[in-house]
């Protein structure tokens, strides 16, 4: 597994390396950095916790076209964290590291591409969950961590692309491989399924199935962009009727070259985590970076 995350990060290392970039490479992306922070003293009588927040996020791509070949690569990184005063332990408010690349071989003058892709899903820095113990003191205990659980997934199909801001990937044959450390599928009582769906004792879950994965980014007006990027999964193998759901809505309003605001909203639907959706929203203003 850390070899094919060295090969799809690799694009993204060696376009850095080389100071001499042929007219067929393109890159574009940006880095924001947001922070909010709230104080109140003691004799404070209308009510509040004093607490800080920063929100980091990379979105860069890396584009290859020649002849008929495109190779699109996107890394996305999201990473932010909280900390109210009454805390014992820092909380994470985001957390993501994901990699996409896709490689298309143009069918006549058409928007349409055979494709094969590789795509990777993790998140930086360990999550827990959050307690107190009979004493009132919180507590914490390790729920995740960097690749438990990873999502790797490989396929082959079609690709439709109208532009770099509007395509479709279909892939009805992918594999997916699920990882985690076998702390997580080793715990007393652990039942078969319960973390991703790895049985006891598993460090890899290997799934065959269908994917979609969806990239759409246009103007609202002056300024104001709007991105969204969609995923669909369906496992052959099992309950191929439960699809698993990955949604993420990006809302950019830039102030001037170095200020910005941002609105992010993300679904996820997964049974094999929970049968429910999860919802997060993030909201602020910050200072920002754009590649060229």
């Amino acid at each position: 597994m850390k070899k094919f995350l060295l090969l799809a990060i690799f694009p993204i290392i060696s376009f850095a390396q080389n100071d001499s970039v042929p007219k067929i490479w393109k890159n574009k992306g940006n880095f924001s950095l947001l922070f909010s922070q709230s104080a109140f003293n003691n004799e404070w009588q209308s009510g509040g916790t004093s607490n800080y927040l920063a929100n980091a996020v990379i979105n860069y791509e890396i584009i290859y076209s020649k002849d008929k070949w495109e190779w699109d690569t996107k890394l996305l990184a999201d990473y932010g964290i909280s900390k109210n005063k009454d805390q014992e332990f820092l909380r994470k408010t985001s957390d993501r590291l994901e990699i996409n690349s896709v490689l298309g071989h143009q069918i006549n003058e058409s928007h349409w591409y055979f494709s094969a892709f590789a795509n990777i899903l993790t998140q930086f820095d360990r999550g827990y969950e959050y307690s107190e113990d009979n004493n009132g003191q919180e507590i914490r205990t390790l729920e995740t961590k960097f690749l438990s659980p990873g999502f790797f997934k490989l396929g082959l199909g079609t690709l439709w692309k109208k532009s770099d801001n509007l395509k479709v990937n279909f892939a009805p044959a992918t594999v997916r491989f699920i990882t985690a450390d076998d702390r997580f599928t080793t715990t007393p009582g652990y039942v078969d399924g319960d973390f991703y769906g790895l049985n006891q004792g598993e460090t890899i879950r290997t799934e065959f199935g269908a994917s979609v994965g969806a990239y759409a980014k246009f103007p609202i007006m002056e300024n104001i962009t709007l991105e969204n990027i969609l995923n669909l999964y369906s496992n052959y193998l099992e309950d191929p009727q439960n699809v698993d759901i990955d949604y993420t809505l990006n809302l950019n309003l830039t102030v001037n070259k170095y200020i910005t605001t941002n609105f992010t909203f993300q679904a996820i639907y997964d049974d094999n985590a929970i049968g429910a959706f999860q919802i997060r929203e993030v909201l602020g203003v910050g200072l920002n970076y754009k590649f060229k």
